[in-house]
């Protein structure tokens, strides 16, 4: 039986926590602050990326995940210009809690790698493609066996 009344409510609760429960241990923090990193740093990727990619990656995001991806999204004037890896990392600053210590190089990358496992292969390949190398590095070494 539904928890929720509808199964699909109740995998993309499923999967979100999942999401959740591995950026919470990579970074050592609980639920609502892996919640808070999720949030910016998907904000600052999508704001990124051109209007077509960021809406290719929502694609394949979970339900209850691509509504956080798509909160507040306004796609006139996408991409913005983030170059260096320091603006990139200010962005997702300026968007966490300020009660949220937590190193933002640190945050990204755990968001990254859990994009990494959730995401397919080829779309994690176009979304590095259409960034900047500096930003690029952020990103763990793609790894076919651990890509759906």
């Amino acid at each position: 039986m539904s928890l929720n009344g509808l199964d699909v409510f109740d995998e993309t609760i499923h999967k979100t926590n999942s999401w959740l429960k591995e950026i919470a241990q990579q970074l050592g923090l609980e639920r609502r602050g892996a919640y808070q990193v999720l949030r910016a740093v998907l904000h600052c990727l999508r704001d990124r990326l051109t209007v077509n990619e960021a809406a290719d990656l929502g694609d394949q995001l979970p339900m209850l995940v691509r509504g956080i991806y798509y909160e507040g999204w306004h796609p006139a004037g996408k991409p913005e210009k983030i170059r260096s890896l320091e603006d990139f990392l200010d962005a997702i600053t300026s968007r966490l809690q300020p009660q949220q210590p937590v190193d933002t190089e640190d945050a990204a990358r755990a968001v990254f790698r859990t994009l990494e496992h959730q995401v397919s292969a080829g779309e994690i390949r176009q979304v590095i493609d259409n960034l900047p190398k500096t930003i690029r590095a952020l990103w763990p070494p793609l790894s076919e066996a651990a890509v759906r």
